[in-house]
């Protein structure tokens, strides 16, 4: 008899409930459940992406037993051995160097909000730091900067099925179809209601063919074109002028820092026709209920704080916020990295968004934890080359779900940085690139295999469910962190999720309310949730009263900048990344599903326009070399109608076509996200298509036996 195991999807923010099927102990299938965002409906990855569970090794093998690096090879070995080793080199490089020499992260994957809380109370509690951040940092960052600094709350104002009741749905940088596919049919069902849809993006998407306007911006031009339609608001006068005056503070310094940006001279900047800007804002403003959803191509510059500010600042100036059916969605990518945030894996808050500078909140978790904090904010993830390399400051790293080598920018100087570092924890489900620099790899349970809860880019909190017994000998995240600061002489012992979350939400007020038990009832829970006798909050800013220290909106813009690194002669094309419907983050889960394989593979695709191919002589998918000012790399040519001549695109996943290689670790000043939409590149036509093609094999087969922990031996650290 197969048995059914409610849980929610592994894969993206949009939180989808789904069954997943179990026949004697294995997982083998799944079907769509009626959960509060999916309703019956599952992307290709929900129905297919379960099959890592089962160890097919396409790629890699999961990880079954610790091992430590010893002699220079990777050796398992058994889990007390294993604790206390970690244990007692980190007791020492913090005994040696003070606590503000290890850095932590939490995991936006698979784990739980459960395991993140434990992470980040690990770093604080334990080892006496707040340096504890995740690949947050690499995303959606600038949102929590921005929208808090606007609004008071760095996520999604509105949930996602009000998006379909929206009269207009504003897309700027983002590709639903490929990210959220379950969103996208929240955008479709818009349209077919009669919604108005307007897309900013440089490339024709799935969204830009059915949308009412696309604008197709120059890459790096955002702030502009945000000024422009700010400017339009203003100097035609569409904006709520009753709204500015009661619920919004700063608009004469906006008005004054926009004067210049009228659509013809942002139409020079951006390449988007004057006519059209004005067209765009004119029907924003109008409409009786307006959208915003933005993703990566806002957040992944390095003036993407600025231009989360100004786009909050339309929803305000046209009083698009605090109802239904409107506001700003930053629509978060990977399953959990909204709860990772709020379980506070972060350098600057502790759980529920409370600033680790406040006395009184400090006070507070001190009692809670029975132990000092540090009082001055952490490291950020994308800071960490430089603060090996540069300043000497990092000697630990505990590398928990995240595979850093393959998903940040500039790998070589990331893999160098690591080589420098006197010790290395890597806790994961799969081998991974980051993991051939671990001095321990600690092997953990999978979604799947354990209990806990997700929050999705809506803010909802959901119960995810223990469907399979794991195989190997391996535990969960929480028990293994819980473990490692016992032997550190810090007690840490959970009977299991529901205690960890009772503990957070004891002090947390924006969750408080937010039991299991309320979850089970209600299905999930959206916060903020301060009561027992609460339901949760579909939508912020009722009544327009923002969470900002005024309690009012405040309005922003300033000055265009251009992204930091420009082609030129040697490197004259502009590289983008950008994500694939059938593959997740750094691959190891999807990639070893058997039907998702199916759908593409290595060395992943470089997009390029019709124009760029002819000049340059390049067919469709031939090999092709990529090189830019960090590296070089090989992928196939997709030669695409979509694609703006100069700009090309690329997928972060693959092994061989690792486009990280290439980018640019340029940084937003203030969130610290990498420059990873732009960076400049040199395409070159490989002549000797057989031997290209020989290559790519060979890379990926290389890679594949460094990978893979059954062969017993993994290469040594200088080998990668």
């Amino acid at each position: 008899m197969t048995d059914k195991v409610l849980t929610v999807c592994p894969y993206c923010g949009s939180g989808c409930q789904l069954h997943l099927l179990v026949d004697k102990g294995q997982v083998i299938g799944a079907e769509p459940a009626d959960g509060r965002t999916n309703e019956g409906t599952l992307c290709l990855k929900g129905h297919y992406g379960w099959d890592f569970l089962n160890d097919p090794q396409i790629l890699t093998s999961r990880l079954r037993k610790p091992l430590i690096r010893k002699n220079g090879v990777m050796e398992e070995v058994e889990w007390e051995e294993a604790i206390q080793y970690t244990a007692e080199r980190l007791l020492a490089i913090k005994e040696k160097y003070g606590p503000d020499s290890i850095m932590g992260t939490g995991s936006a994957r698979g784990p739980g909000n459960e395991a993140n809380y434990v992470m980040q109370k690990f770093m604080r509690a334990v080892i006496g730091t707040n340096n504890i951040d995740h690949c947050a940092r690499v995303c959606h960052g600038p949102s929590v900067a921005g929208l808090t600094y606007s609004l008071g709350d760095g996520a999604m104002s509105n949930s996602i099925p009000e998006i379909e009741h929206s009269d207009l749905v504003f897309v700027f940088g983002y590709n639903a179809p490929e990210t959220h596919p379950i969103v996208a049919r929240r955008i479709v069902a818009a349209k077919q209601k009669g919604a108005k849809i307007i897309v900013c993006d440089p490339r024709m998407t799935e969204t830009a063919r059915i949308s009412d306007l696309w604008l197709p911006l120059k890459g790096g031009s955002n702030m502009a074109l945000v000024n422009a339609f700010g400017h339009v608001l203003v100097h035609e006068e569409l904006y709520d002028k009753r709204y500015i005056e009661a619920h919004t503070e700063g608009f004469a310094e906006y008005v004054d820092s926009i004067k210049k940006y009228t659509p013809e001279y942002a139409e020079g900047i951006t390449g988007v026709k004057a006519a059209d800007i004005r067209a765009a804002m004119r029907e924003y403003a109008k409409a009786p209920t307006a959208t915003i959803l933005y993703g990566m191509g806002v957040c992944q510059f390095s003036q993407a704080v600025d231009v989360v500010k100004g786009l909050a600042s339309l929803a305000l100036l046209t009083g698009n916020l605090g109802k239904p059916n409107v506001g700003i969605g930053p629509v978060r990518g990977q399953n959990n990295v909204q709860g990772s945030c709020d379980m506070g894996a972060l350098p600057n808050v502790y759980p529920g968004y409370q600033d680790v500078t406040d006395t009184a909140v400090r006070k507070k978790f001190e009692k809670a934890w029975g132990v000092e904090l540090p009082r001055k904010k952490g490291y950020s993830l994308t800071e960490v080359p430089h603060l090996i390399l540069k300043e000497n400051k990092l000697k630990a790293y505990y590398i928990f779900g995240e595979d850093p080598v393959q998903s940040d920018p500039n790998a070589a100087e990331l893999r160098e940085a690591l080589d420098k570092m006197e010790f290395i924890v890597v806790q994961d489900i799969f081998m991974n690139k980051t993991a051939l620099h671990a001095d321990v790899i600690l092997p953990s349970t999978s979604w799947g295999e354990h209990d806990g809860v997700y929050s999705s880019a809506d803010r909802g909190f959901q119960r995810i469910r223990k469907a399979v017994e794991p195989q190997g000998d391996v535990k969960p995240d929480w028990a293994i962190i819980s473990e490692v600061a016992t032997a550190m002489g810090y007690p840490m012992s959970y009977a299991n999720t529901e205690e960890i979350w009772d503990e957070m939400r004891s002090l947390c007020p924006l969750f408080a309310g937010a039991s299991y038990q309320k979850m089970e009832v209600q299905g999930g829970v959206q916060w903020p949730c301060p009561t027992e006798d609460h339901p949760g909050t579909p939508y912020l800013y009722k009544g327009n009263q923002f969470s900002t220290p005024s309690g009012k909106g405040r309005l922003f813009a300033c000055e265009w900048r251009p992204p930091q690194e420009q082609p030129d002669a040697k490197y004259p094309l502009v590289l983008s990344t950008v994500r694939e419907v059938g593959h997740y983050s750094v691959r190891t889960m999807t990639g070893n599903c058997r039907a998702l394989r199916q759908l593409s593979d290595e060395p992943g695709f470089i997009q390029i326009s019709p124009e760029d191919g002819a000049d340059l002589n390049i067919l469709d998918g031939e090999i092709v070399a990529i090189s830019s000012r960090r590296g070089r790399i090989m992928a196939r040519a997709q030669i695409s109608d979509r694609v703006q001549q100069g700009a090309t695109y690329m997928t972060y996943h693959w092994w061989v076509g690792a486009c990280n290689e290439l980018t640019a670790d340029f940084l937003d000043p203030v969130s610290k996200t990498p420059e990873l939409k732009y960076c400049a590149i040199r395409l070159e036509r490989i002549a000797d298509q057989a031997q290209a093609e020989r290559d790519v094999h060979e890379s990926y087969q290389r890679i594949r036996r460094q990978m893979n922990v059954q062969e017993a031996v993994l290469a040594d650290k200088v080998t990668r």
